[in-house]
């Protein structure tokens, strides 16, 4: 069964690939950039050219492919990705019979579409990614020795990435799955300033936390290409932080068989990143 990986060089798309890899399933990564995508991926793995916005480009892509893992969009400055919900569509008429979403902040048009399909599908929806601590507090750590940080008390239920990918590969690979929307937490939830301590005492290193005000993280927000809608979105999930942003959920250990792993286990595996 060869198993398409969209967004196979994204935070949870690297890790699903290098997952079916070692499962030893056949695999293809979709990348809009292949070239680039090869330096990122197991070896061997085949990569297919394709923008999940212009769903005509996937269609040599999805000769032959059963099971797909697909990506909505993306929150990184200048992404610029939204998949369009006929993607959906196209992967039904070229025989794909199962597909795995990363879901976004909410469902859209390609949950509706997937959920009117003939396919199985299963929806995996993660609150706030551990490796979002990376792409946030990498640089200043390394260069500066210190995190600058809207709202320390912010607390999150944060998940391991690997983790979202070995559900979702388990989705893929095995039956049970179908109709299901797995809302994936890590196995506690701390605040900003405690996950900064884990990864302090991950790398042997005080790091002090300085507080931004709103204006000065709205101001480096600007600075780092988000939108003002982003941003506005940015500061209610710090100060106004939903439920289900926090609410501890055992589905990673229910779905795996093993419990969800935690900051300090992230900050541990990563500490040469912040090194």
């Amino acid at each position: 069964m060869t198993i398409l990986v969209t967004g196979a060089t994204g935070t949870v798309g690297q890790h699903v690939t290098e997952l079916l890899v070692k499962r030893g399933s056949p695999v293809r990564a979709l990348s809009r950039k292949p070239e680039q995508a090869r330096t990122k991926l197991p070896e061997g793995v085949p990569i297919s050219a394709g923008n999940l916005m212009k769903p005509e480009t996937l269609r040599d892509a999805l000769q032959g492919v059963e099971a797909m893992f697909l990506i909505i969009s993306s929150d990184e400055p200048g992404a610029d990705l939204n998949t369009d919900p006929q993607v959906v569509e196209l992967a039904e008429a070229a025989g794909v019979k199962r597909v795995v979403v990363l879901v976004g902040y909410e469902e859209g048009p390609v949950e509706e579409a997937l959920r009117a399909s003939g396919m199985q599908w299963t929806l995996v929806k993660p609150v706030e990614f551990m490796a979002n601590a990376l792409s946030d507090w990498r640089d200043t750590i390394r260069t500066e020795g210190v995190v600058r940080e809207f709202y320390g008390g912010a607390i999150s239920a944060k998940v391991h990435e690997g983790d979202i990918a070995a559900v979702a590969v388990k989705a893929l690979l095995e039956d049970g799955h179908h109709g299901q929307s797995y809302l994936l937490t890590g196995p506690e939830a701390i605040t900003r300033k405690e996950a900064v301590r884990a990864i302090a005492a991950a790398i042997g290193k005080n790091i002090p936390f300085i507080e931004l005000t709103e204006e000065e993280a709205r101001r480096q927000w600007r600075d780092q290409g988000y939108d003002e809608e982003s941003i506005e979105f940015f500061v209610q999930m710090a100060t106004q932080t939903p439920e289900a942003g926090y609410t501890v959920l055992p589905t990673v250990e229910q779905v795996l068989g093993r419990p969800a792993r935690t900051f300090t286990e992230w900050a541990a595996e990563h500490k040469r990143d912040f090194l």
